[in-house]
């Protein structure tokens, strides 16, 4: 081969190495992609309990206020009420629908009026129960507030016992409606302690 032929050769052999021609490339293929699975559950025995307890504690709330609408004659009173049945009844219906999700056993009602419902902070006893359905007037007011703040601090109690267990309130989900819970009802408190203390004795 002559020098002229050797270096057209070499022309020739880089103009196509340029453009792929008579050249065999190796291209990288991408492995398919595997469908995401959705993250695993993160929820724990201690979610599921607080979420069943908290089904009671609501439930007790409701019947507390059934009682207030046929008792008191303060337009404060009632709203606050109002407030109460609305928020405590949807918060009931997530509840049971997070349970349902979860495979998890919704709260039998009869166990919820029983001895074991008493259990749960903050609960009225059927002896507080009985105080309260027989007061009337302004002694039903002062005792409706003194014992909805007890029970308002029972639920506080509750999901301060929830974020003290290892692992739980990981679902956001439960960390949201545990962190509602604290703050709704903190500020419950603070109105029904300043409404009770303007009751006077």
């Amino acid at each position: 081969m002559t020098i002229c032929s050797r270096r057209l050769f070499v022309l020739l052999l880089a103009a196509l190495a340029a453009t792929g021609c008579g050249t065999r490339t190796t291209r990288a293929v991408e492995p398919a992609r595997a469908p995401v699975a959705p993250p695993a559950s993160k929820h724990t025995e201690a979610d599921v309990r607080f979420m069943q307890g908290m089904i009671g504690h609501h439930q007790q709330a409701i019947e507390m206020v059934a009682l207030l609408r046929t008792r008191t004659t303060r337009d404060d009173m009632k709203l606050m009420a109002l407030r109460i049945e609305v928020s405590q009844n949807d918060e009931i219906a997530m509840m049971r629908r997070w349970l349902r999700e979860r495979g998890a056993a919704e709260p039998d009602e009869h166990a919820m009026h029983g001895h074991d419902a008493t259990l749960m902070p903050g609960m009225l006893t059927p002896a507080q129960m009985t105080q309260l359905t027989e007061a009337k007037g302004n002694e039903f007011d002062r005792l409706f507030l003194e014992f909805m703040i007890q029970h308002h601090e029972g639920a506080l109690v509750m999901v301060k016992g929830l974020m003290a267990s290892p692992g739980a309130a990981q679902e956001s989900s439960v960390f949201q409606f545990a962190s509602d819970v604290e703050s709704d009802q903190s500020a419950e408190i603070n109105r029904m302690r300043s409404m009770r203390a303007k009751m006077g004795k």
